[in-house]
């Protein structure tokens, strides 16, 4: 189980992406905008810099939504290996057939 602290920090951040993604994207059609004059681009550049950096979608990582694990992460599954292991031997992943030796 991951801490905590660390699953709310990427809720945290998956909140501040979520409510800057209209702004952000603006101000980025805005300064890839080359018809635009350089002076506007500039100051579209700056009022980026000045949002919050965990606003950004970059910032986030994938988590399991069980255990909260960073690593080892299946995106179509949304799950991490450990947890898929532990769904797999106890039948609750339909189609998974896990072999033991």
């Amino acid at each position: 189980m991951a801490k905590k602290a660390m699953i709310e920090r990427e809720k945290k951040r998956e909140r501040l992406v979520e409510k800057y993604a209209a702004k952000r994207a603006e101000l980025k059609a805005i300064v890839n905008d080359e018809t635009k004059p350089m002076e506007e681009r500039f100051r579209a550049s700056l009022k980026l810099a000045k949002l919050p950096r965990n606003s950004s979608a970059v910032r986030l990582h994938n988590r399991c939504q069980l255990t909260g694990r960073p690593h080892a992460y299946y995106r179509k599954l949304k799950i991490s290996r450990i947890a898929l292991r532990d769904l797999g031997s106890s039948g609750q992943i339909p189609g998974l057939v896990k072999s033991s030796w």
